[in-house]
C-alpha cells in the first residue's frame, strides 16, 4: 500500500459513475463468472484501492479490468488502472518515479503481459459488440518525452534477464492467455506468413475486415512469448508480435478506433525493441506519428518522427528514411510550412535513390515502393495546397506518377491517390478533371472497409461547393451524400482532432 491516492483508478472510477459499494458488489459477482466464487470484497476494500493506493491480489486486478472495459466500450487494461506491482500508482513528478501515461515505457519483462490482457480485453470488446467510449489520445510529445530514454538504450537480452517468468507456472498477464508451450522453427515461419497475408489483405481492402484475426492471432503469439524460447525464435516472435502490433493498430487506426489503435503502435514498439529490432520500432512509431497528422495534430507528428529517426538507431536503411521523411514532409505541410516540406521531400527523394538494396531486405518495408514515395509527395503537396494553392498543380504531378505504377491490387492506396489528385484538381480550378477522379474513388470505396478513405473523401467533398453550380458537380456532390456513411455516435472510440 502506497498510502497516497490511485490517481489513474480513482479518474475511471468516477468515468465510471459507480458508488464503492456498486463497485464492490460488481467485484464480486464477475469474479464468480470467472472461477473465483470465493472473492468477497467490500466498500472499505474499495476505498483503499482508489483512496490509498492499495494494490489488489490477483484475480481482482483483471475482474476490475474487465468491468471497466465493458462499462467505458474501450479497452481498460491493468496498467490503465495504476494496478501493477512495482508500478506509478499514484506517483508524481518529484517523486523519484516520472508519471508515463498509459504505463509507457513498462518494464521488459511486463511486454508480453501487456500485449495478451491488451487483447483479450479487445476481443471481449468485439465479442459484445462494443463501441469505444472517447478515451483520449496521449499527446505526441508525451509520448516521445516517456519512451525518449527507454528506446535510446540496448534491450537487455531475455537470455541474460532473471528468470521472472516460470514457463511451468505461468502468472496470469490477462484475458484469453495462451497456454504458454514451446514452439518451433515451423510454427514461427507459418506466423510470418500469416502476417503477410494479413498486410495484403489489409491494403487490398482496408482494416475493418479483418483486425479482429489479427488481434486474435497477435493474442496467441503474446501467449507463446511467456515460453522461454531459444533466443533465436523468441527474437522472431517479437518480431511477429511488432508486425501484428503494427498491423492491429493500423487496422484500429482505418476503422477510427483512434487511442486502441495508439496503444497498438506503442506495443509494436515495445516488442520491436525486445526482439532487438531498433528500426522497426521506430517505424511503429512513425505510424503513430501518421495518425496524428489525419487527426490534425501536426505538431505532436513531428515529436514522434523525432523520436522515430534518432530511436531506430544506425540500422536504419536509406529506404526506410526516405519513408519518415516523408511523414514529416506531410506534417510540415499540414502546418502551412512550404519551405521546410519542399526541403524534407527533397531528402526523401534523394534517399530513396540512394537505396540500392545493400542490406537485408525488411520485410515490413516491401510495400514502400516509387508509387508510394510519390503518393505521399502528392498528399503533402495536396495538404499544403490550401495554405498555398500554387502546390496544386504539385499535387496533381505526383498523383498522377503514383497512380500510373498502382498495379499491385493495394486499392486503398489508390483510392488516396484519387482523391488526393481530385482535391487538387479543385484547387487549381479544374472541376471537370476532379470530377473524373473523385468518381474513380467513389466507385472503389464501396468495397473498402476503410474508414480513413470516407474521411479524405469528406475533405474533397469541402472543395466542390465552390462548383456547386455546376450540373456534374452538383450531381457529384449528391452521390457523395448518399454514399457518406452515418456519423457515429459521440460513445466512439475516437479523439478530437
Amino acid at each position: 500500500m502506497s498510502g497516497r491516492p490511485n490517481t489513474r483508478l480513482s479518474d475511471l472510477f468516477g468515468l465510471a459513475g459507480w458508488s464503492k459499494g456498486e463497485l464492490a458488489r460488481l467485484v464480486n459477482r464477475q469474479a464468480a463468472a470467472m472461477g473465483h466464487p470465493q472473492l468477497a470484497t467490500d466498500t472499505s476494500r474499495v476505498r483503499r484501492w482508489i483512496d490509498m493506493g492499495e494494490i489488489p491480489r490477483d484475480p481482482v486486478p483483471r475482474v476490475l479490468a474487465a468491468l471497466f472495459t465493458e462499462r467505458l466500450g474501450r479497452v481498460v487494461t491493468i496498467e490503465d488502472l495504476g494496478l501493477v506491482r512495482h508500478g506509478r500508482a499514484g506517483k508524481r513528478q518529484g517523486d523519484g518515479i516520472e508519471e508515463h501515461p498509459d504505463g509507457v515505457p513498462w518494464a521488459p519483462e511486463r511486454t508480453a503481459a501487456v500485449l495478451t490482457e491488451f487483447t483479450g480485453m479487445d476481443l471481449m470488446l468485439n465479442r459484445r459488440g462494443l463501441v469505444g467510449a472517447g478515451a483520449a489520445l496521449a499527446a505526441g510529445s508525451t509520448l516521445s518525452s516517456a519512451m525518449h530514454d527507454w528506446l535510446h538504450t540496448d534491450p537487455v537480452l531475455r537470455a541474460d534477464s532473471p528468470a521472472l517468468d516460470d514457463p511451468l507456472h505461468p502468472g496470469p498477464a490477462g484475458f484469453d492467455r495462451y497456454e504458454a508451450a514451446p514452439i518451433g522453427s515451423e510454427e514461427v515461419a507459418e506466423l510470418e506468413r500469416s502476417v503477410e497475408v494479413f498486410r495484403a489483405w489489409d491494403a487490398a481492402r482496408g482494416g475493418g475486415l479483418q483486425r479482429k484475426a489479427v488481434v486474435g492471432q497477435l493474442n496467441e503469439v503474446g501467449g507463446m512469448l511467456a515460453y522461454r524460447h531459444p533466443a533465436h525464435l523468441q527474437r522472431r516472435l517479437w518480431g511477429v508480435a511488432a508486425n501484428l502490433a503494427v498491423l492491429a493498430g493500423w487496422m484500429s487506426h482505418d476503422v477510427g478506433l483512434e487511442p486502441t489503435a495508439q496503444k497498438y503502435f506503442v506495443i509494436a514498439a515495445h516488442a520491436a525493441r525486445e526482439g532487438g529490432d531498433r528500426p522497426r520500432a521506430g517505424e511503429a512509431l512513425s505510424r503513430a506519428a501518421r495518425q496524428m497528422v489525419h487527426l490534425g495534430r501536426p505538431d505532436d507528428a513531428l515529436d514522434l518522427m523525432k523520436l522515430a529517426q534518432s530511436g531506430g538507431g544506425e540500422r536504419l536503411q536509406p529506404r526506410t528514411k526516405a519513408m519518415f521523411h516523408t511523414i514529416e514532409a506531410w506534417a510540415q505541410a499540414a502546418m502551412g510550412k512550404g519551405q521546410a516540406m519542399r526541403r524534407t521531400l527533397g531528402q526523401a527523394e534523394d534517399l530513396f535513390v540512394a537505396d540500392r538494396g545493400d542490406g537485408a531486405p525488411l520485410d515490413w518495408m516491401q510495400t514502400f515502393k516509387a508509387e508510394d514515395l510519390y503518393g505521399m509527395q502528392a498528399l503533402a503537396y495536396r495538404t499544403l495546397a490550401e495554405f498555398d494553392p500554387d502546390a496544386a498543380v504539385h499535387a496533381q504531378h505526383f498523383a498522377d506518377k503514383a497512380l500510373a505504377l498502382r498495379v499491385d491490387g493495394r486499392e486503398r492506396s489508390k483510392i488516396f491517390d484519387h482523391l488526393s489528385m481530385a482535391s487538387a484538381c479543385f484547387i487549381a480550378d479544374d472541376p471537370e478533371q476532379a470530377d473524373r477522379y473523385a468518381r474513380l474513388a467513389l466507385m472503389s470505396m464501396g468495397a473498402n472497409s476503410s474508414r480513413r478513405t470516407w474521411d479524405r473523401l469528406r475533405q474533397m467533398y469541402r472543395l466542390t461547393a465552390e462548383y456547386a453550380g455546376y450540373p456534374k458537380i452538383h450531381e457529384l456532390r449528391e452521390e457523395i451524400r448518399l454514399a457518406l456513411p452515418k456519423p457515429r455516435s459521440k460513445g466512439a472510440d475516437s479523439a478530437q482532432a
